[in-house]
């Protein structure tokens, strides 16, 4: 009897014994290679050519599109990044001692981008993507933090992020680090150039590239074995195309002029870049130096290929082919030709173009919905931009032009259904 009262016991000795041996692997996780803050060395004295250079890496990281809300003021947070998971608010980055990093040491902010911790010790969301900015050097790192600090302290309290339960825990947190994320640094490699390290340093680290350009498991972590491979963006629903693939937004067989040139100006003879991207070559790489641009284009064309995901393909009836040519050549022909072969620069050809023919429909469907406008720039200074449909077409009719455009002029692609444009409105 004394042993079968005791076995119980037992196991509850062993289950409290994995679950703490758990929790003590997770915090341990979440704490390897960090150092102590207060133990760290002094910042460099903030020189002129430490602010440039900071100003500079800020505007290569994009950080002002995350920081800056509409109508406030630069880089003092409050913008809302929708998660799947809910709603994360960007930190004031100004140097505000209550509410921004004004009491924050050089050190405070490097372990922010390379451990994703805040000052207080509290776990950073991913949604602010120190996963990528982890590969930053502490060199650089300080270099952003005395340009941050050289801004107008603005007092503006960061928002509490609305998170669902378990996510809005430190707990979950923790747990979501210790299976994805450990702080890293950048090695170049010996075997490539200088340029296509730097490249590779730009487009994996501060670039942070990989955020939008792979797809996410149902945690959200992007799945690392799939390098830039492609992925739809939470809730914005467009598709960042696979830079790994020359079907999608793979450059492989570009030339570096045109590569460079679509990362400058936001348009080339290959095509121009709308959505998402567009915000990025406007606030960010049409601001990089040439030298940057040459890096990243070299880094980019030695990627190695990646098939794009398989995806079902089912034509369009005849019906809905009819209905979606007679769209076409009532609203599109005038500008992209009657036979899809567009023109000029200003129009591009619809034949062959990789936004129309490539798997994932969304960002044809999602131009065709809300327009398509390139980034005003130094090099392309007034765009032609598309205008919208998305009031004056229906679901069906939208489908309908979708699956006509994705098959004709011997474009391979499947059809686009009601539903498919339901989802991306």
């Amino acid at each position: 009897m004394t042993a079968l009262r005791s076995r119980p016991a037992r196991v509850a000795a062993i289950v409290l014994s994995l679950v703490l041996g758990l929790a003590a692997a997770v915090a341990w996780l979440n704490v390897r290679g960090e150092e102590d803050p207060s133990a760290a060395a002094a910042a460099r004295a903030p020189t002129p050519e430490l602010l440039a250079r900071g100003a500079y890496l800020a505007r290569a990281g994009n950080c002002a599109a995350c920081h800056t809300d509409r109508g406030g003021a630069a880089y003092a947070g409050g913008k809302g990044i929708a998660t799947p998971f809910g709603t994360v608010y960007a930190g004031n980055l100004t140097p505000d001692r209550e509410t921004g990093i004004g009491a924050w040491s050089a050190a405070d902010f490097w372990r922010a981008l390379h451990h994703g911790r805040s000052r207080d010790g509290r776990l950073l969301y991913p949604a602010f993507p120190y996963p990528d900015y982890t590969l930053v050097t502490r060199e650089d790192s300080d270099a952003l933090y005395a340009f941050l600090r050289s801004q107008a302290p603005v007092r503006q309290a960061t928002r509490a992020h609305d998170l669902r339960f378990p996510y809005n825990t430190q707990a979950a947190l923790a747990v979501w680090r210790a299976l994805f994320f450990s702080p890293a640094t950048f090695h170049p490699e010996a075997a490539k150039s200088a340029e296509w390290n730097r490249g590779a340093y730009l487009v994996r680290g501060l670039g942070h590239c990989q955020a939008c350009h792979a797809p996410r498991n149902a945690f959200g972590a992007t799945q690392e074995d799939r390098e830039l491979g492609g992925g739809l963006i939470p809730l914005q629903n467009w598709y960042a195309p696979s830079l790994a693939a020359p079907g999608e937004a793979g450059v492989q067989g570009w030339s570096g002029e045109e590569i460079v040139r679509l990362l400058k100006d936001g348009t080339s003879a290959r095509g121009a870049t709308v959505g998402p991207m567009a915000e990025v070559v406007f606030g960010s790489t049409q601001h990089l130096e040439d030298k940057d641009l040459w890096a990243i284009a070299s880094f980019l064309r030695e990627l190695p290929q990646q098939a794009p995901p398989a995806r079902a393909s089912e034509p369009a009836s005849r019906d809905v082919l009819a209905l979606g040519e007679k769209i076409y050549q009532d609203r599109c022909a005038e500008c992209h030709g009657a036979q899809g072969e567009g023109r000029g620069s200003a129009y591009p050809a619809l034949a062959g173009h990789r936004t129309v023919t490539m798997g994932s429909s969304a960002n044809l469907v999602k131009v065709i919905l809300g327009g398509g406008f390139p980034p005003t720039t130094g090099g392309n200074p007034r765009p032609y931009g598309m205008p919208p449909f998305g009031q004056s077409l229906n679901d069906d009719e939208v489908a309908a032009v979708a699956s006509f455009v994705r098959g004709a002029w011997g474009n391979p692609a499947s059809r686009v259904t009601a539903l498919d444009v339901q989802r991306l409105r």
